[in-house]
């Protein structure tokens, strides 16, 4: 039986023509000497699901496989320099286009899954919320939030047909949500559901003037 990891059958999710067409959308490979976009971008997400933390520990990752890389699409385990330089001199235009290509399939996907929903509204159903990620002060002095701490703060629109974010923005920790959501546009007869974090009367009135639906708790009195 042909050899077929968990890590190769995640491969399958970017289809090798769709990628090589990025590569030459975006003049990607144009300094490739020898080693290809795709062998940089199996060798990164193996550093991402293998939580390695450097690039020597994803080079020796996966030269553990040595006999099974032809599967994943490697002629061989880069070297640490040569996936070094790659990742220095490759333009991050080509990795944006392929997270619209996978981004396009994954909402196709959402829209079919929320056809048989039990639960479905006549209108489109959106949550908007903020979750602030702390960091280290000491490691990410840019991200001034405490005296002592660190952080940033993501600001997340989630559709619940497919749960899939149609709005996501990391800002500096002390900025508030409301300032952000003030920025965003939503369509008509939309319903947006928040927590009351979000209260502004002013903006209230604005969703209404534009025909958007809002759900909400008060603030205390």
């Amino acid at each position: 039986m042909r050899f077929c990891s968990i890590f190769s059958q995640l491969l399958q999710i970017f289809p090798r023509h769709e990628f090589q067409q990025a590569v030459v959308a975006t003049k990607a490979e144009r300094h490739a000497r020898g080693f290809e976009c795709w062998e940089q971008f199996v060798a990164m997400l193996f550093c991402q699901l293998a939580q390695a933390q450097s690039l020597r520990e994803v080079c020796l990752g996966l030269a553990s496989y040595q006999g099974k890389l032809c599967h994943l699409g490697l002629k061989a385990a880069p070297a640490r320099s040569t996936l070094a330089y790659a990742n220095e001199h490759r333009a991050a235009q080509l990795y944006e286009q392929v997270f619209y290509q996978l981004l396009a399939r994954c909402q196709q996907a959402a829209q079919h899954q929320g056809q048989g929903a039990k639960l479905r509204f006549k209108n489109k159903l959106l949550s908007l919320d903020a979750s602030t990620i702390e960091l280290c002060a000491t490691v990410f002095d840019w991200a001034k939030f405490r005296r002592t701490k660190g952080a940033v703060k993501l600001h997340l629109v989630l559709q619940h047909q497919g749960y899939l974010p149609t709005f996501a923005l990391i800002t500096e920790g002390c900025r508030h949500e409301v300032t952000v959501a003030r920025t965003l546009c939503f369509e008509a007869g939309s319903i947006i559901v928040m927590d009351r974090g979000y209260t502004d009367y002013q903006w209230f009135a604005a969703l209404t003037r534009r025909q958007v639906y809002f759900v909400t708790r008060l603030k205390d009195p």
